[in-house]
């Protein structure tokens, strides 16, 4: 007899359901990943600005740097700061893109504060293959939210993380509670 939530050819009924995420394949595969370390490999931080917010996941534009969210996050309303100029290292950064990337980076906050009550952040850089980049060619800062208990048993069990929102949604939230220049 087969138990009422068993799912034929998934293997030894266990009482665990399965939440399928067949998306994530993409980022495991790294399919989309630049070809190369220059801007004409495909790297996507050099696409991203060339499509429409919308399109593109873009929450707010400046001279020198845009606001986009991760479209692999770790959390809801994952950001990233990028400069537009296509450069791997920090100290690569003229004074212009790297004043406007803090600025961009205090603005990703307090947007995440004002439209999802963030309680904390982990914020920083992957310089380098070796050091976590995914895209190491194009540097780029992650800006993310963290809540008291935002890590529970789908993450640590599963390995899997439930976002309650869909990007574009979370895009327009945060778009529109960018804060103006101070």
């Amino acid at each position: 007899m087969q138990e009422p939530n068993a799912q034929p050819g998934a293997g030894e009924p266990d009482n665990f359901e399965r939440l399928w995420t067949p998306h994530r394949m993409a980022y495991i595969k790294g399919e989309n990943k630049p070809t190369g370390t220059g801007p004409g490999d495909g790297c996507p931080f050099c696409e991203i600005p060339t499509m429409s917010d919308h399109d593109g996941l873009v929450v707010a534009r400046g001279s020198y740097v845009f606001a986009v969210l991760n479209l692999y996050p770790y959390n809801s309303g994952h950001m990233m700061v990028c400069p537009y100029r296509h450069v791997a290292d920090y100290v690569d950064l003229d004074e212009g893109e790297t004043g406007e990337l803090a600025d961009f980076t205090k603005r990703a906050m307090s947007s995440l504060r004002k439209a999802s009550g963030a309680q904390g952040f982990n914020v920083g850089m992957n310089l380098g293959h070796v050091a976590g980049a995914g895209i190491a060619g194009h540097l780029h800062q992650h800006v993310v939210p963290r809540w008291g208990g935002d890590t529970n048993f789908m993450p640590v069990v599963g390995h899997t993380k439930v976002l309650p929102q869909l990007l574009q949604d979370t895009r327009d939230i945060l778009a529109d509670s960018w804060p103006a220049h101070s």
